[in-house]
């Protein structure tokens, strides 16, 4: 009986194992659907973006207006920083 004991030791690392690689299989697998669908749609993207020349223009053109906005909305807020310092320091000395 005591020389049953290790097989069945060893089954059942040998069942884990098993089970493990499974999950890892099925992980791997999940992560290779999904860069699968990314590649797809990139493709799919580059054909639009070959095929109609006035969507790289719209896109170049709304990056510029994203960047504009952004750089004025940094402006603001630093405005907006320096005027509320401003008014802490007219406190202090109030």
């Amino acid at each position: 009986m005591a020389e049953s004991e290790p097989q069945e030791e060893s089954y059942d690392d040998m069942v884990k194992m098993v089970e493990d690689l499974n999950r890892n299989l099925e992980k791997v697998l999940e992560e290779m659907e999904k860069l699968t669908v990314q590649a797809t749609w990139m493709a799919y993207d580059m054909v639009i973006i070959r095929t109609n020349p006035d969507l790289t223009n719209s896109m170049r053109h709304l990056e510029d207006a994203f960047l504009h906005c952004k750089e004025e909305m940094e402006k603001k807020w630093e405005e907006v920083l320096g005027e509320s310092k401003d008014e802490e320091q007219k406190k202090k000395f109030n």
